[in-house]
């Protein structure tokens, strides 16, 4: 039988969050940016918009902002508005997606970022896969 891959949906992701869109926050997608629903981002001090983190960097992108609650394409030479959630909530750990080549230290910081912000990170006991790793 075929193994089916379903995409990763806002519930999947957001577990709690505070009412009345106080978690929420619209931004701005910097451009040529392609970003995943639960992209952790950071944001460029200079400009103001969203991309992802990058621990490397020294323009505002090393700092969580907090966590993208959809898929955007931002082609370059164009700007996107889009939603993250930066504050008083919960996500789960799994659905959260962090660059490639993060070393574990800086997952490690990234992850204590969102919890100074207010979004807490949690493993929860029913994944399907008890291998799989906590973020992506």
């Amino acid at each position: 039988m075929p193994v089916l891959n379903e995409p990763v949906h806002l519930g999947d992701l957001l577990k709690y969050e505070a009412p009345n869109l106080y978690s929420r926050d619209e931004v701005v997608v910097g451009a040529g940016q392609t970003l995943a629903l639960g992209a952790v981002v950071g944001r460029v001090t200079a400009t103001g918009e969203i991309v992802a983190i990058d621990p490397t960097a020294s323009d505002g992108r090393e700092t969580v902002a907090g966590v993208l609650i959809e898929s955007v394409v931002v082609a370059r030479g164009e700007r996107r508005r889009s939603v993250i959630v930066s504050r008083h909530a919960i996500v789960f750990g799994g659905a959260l997606v962090l660059p490639t080549s993060l070393t574990p230290e800086q997952t490690a910081t990234a992850l204590a970022q969102l919890a100074a912000l207010g979004v807490l990170v949690r493993q929860f006991p029913h994944t399907a896969d008890p291998d799989a790793q906590p973020v992506r």
